[in-house]
C-alpha cells in the first residue's frame, strides 16, 4: 500500500475539484480524504495499491474541466491510515 498527502496548486476552489478526486478514488478503490484549505489548494490524504495511486496522481493532474492544476505537491507516509473509505471533509 501507498500513502500520501498532496497539495494540489492552481485553480482548485469552486471548480467541482474535491469532488472529482472523490469520484477517481472510488473507482481505483483509494481510502482517504480531501479537503480545502484557506491558502486556495486542496488537500489529499490518500492511500491504496500503488498501481492504482499512480493512476490517481495522473487523474489529480488533470482535474475536473473547469480546474486548473499548476502544481502538486506530494509527501509519501510511512505510516498505514485507518480510512476504510474516500470522503470529502469541511
Amino acid at each position: 500500500m501507498n500513502h500520501w498527502k498532496a497539495k494540489i496548486h492552481g485553480i482548485v476552489q469552486g471548480v467541482g475539484y474535491r469532488w472529482f478526486a472523490l469520484n477517481e478514488a472510488k473507482k481505483l478503490g483509494i481510502v482517504g480524504y480531501t479537503r480545502n484549505l484557506l491558502d486556495g489548494t486542496v488537500e489529499i490524504d490518500a492511500q491504496g495499491d500503488p498501481d492504482n495511486m499512480d493512476k490517481y496522481l495522473k487523474k489529480l493532474h488533470i482535474g475536473p474541466g473547469m480546474g486548473q492544476v499548476t502544481k502538486i505537491d506530494i509527501e509519501h507516509i510511512d505510516s498505514k491510515s485507518d480510512y476504510s473509505d474516500f470522503g470529502v471533509r469541511f
